[in-house]
């Protein structure tokens, strides 16, 4: 039982969180908040990944004001092309369609572009 509580404990313990990237999930906050065109872009859980290639960050957002974290499922997802300032988007998906410069819809690459220019605006 004990080397039970000890492995909860070692999963639970904020060292297991320290790999979050506060700067990447503010980042990708105001990549949602330009899309959405909404400042009361309601977050939930968010967790970011700035160890992988290319560094990202995945988050469950609501559009409704007062959503409860619990109840938010829909998701945005943001691609970096580096950890460090100025975080130059990559990449971004809401739900399951994403947005690129690579990206074969003219529609789908302007909202992309849209949105890096936001954010390269916004880090100036």
């Amino acid at each position: 039982m004990r080397k039970y509580l000890v492995l909860f404990g070692i999963i639970l313990s904020p060292v297991a969180a320290s790999a979050q990237s506060p700067d990447l999930e503010a980042t990708c906050q105001s990549v949602a908040k330009g899309f959405f065109m909404s400042d009361q872009l309601s977050i939930g859980t968010v967790q970011s990944f700035p160890e992988l290639k290319p560094p990202g960050v995945r988050m469950t957002y609501s559009i409704r004001p007062g959503t409860a974290p619990g109840d938010m499922s829909d998701t945005f997802e943001c691609e970096f092309d580096q950890v460090d300032k100025p975080h130059h988007l990559a990449r971004f998906c809401v739900s399951s369609t994403c947005y690129s410069s690579s990206e074969d819809d003219a529609d789908r690459k302007r909202r992309f572009e849209e949105a890096r220019i936001l954010l390269e605006r916004a880090e100036k």
